[in-house]
């Protein structure tokens, strides 16, 4: 796999912490954050397949279930 090379701006305590992750794991700087980015954007697709797959489920509105919840006392 070819890689891309780019300049990121981290913050400061968050770049420490991923240098001491990397040290103690021995990976580099930049398998720890393309792990972070796949893992992050893989939720991402997790989430929209689950948004897509419920799409065609019926619809309650909010203010509905408020009222429900108020009429039954919860709220």
């Amino acid at each position: 796999m070819s890689f891309t090379r780019t300049t990121i701006y981290l913050n400061p305590k968050l770049y420490r912490a991923a240098k001491v992750k990397s040290a103690l794991t021995e990976k580099s700087l930049s398998n720890i954050v393309n792990d972070a980015l796949t893992f992050s954007l893989r939720e991402d697709k997790a989430d929209l397949d689950a948004f897509h797959k419920r799409s065609k489920e019926p619809v309650r509105p909010f203010e509905t279930v408020l009222k429900e919840l108020k009429r039954d006392g919860i709220l």
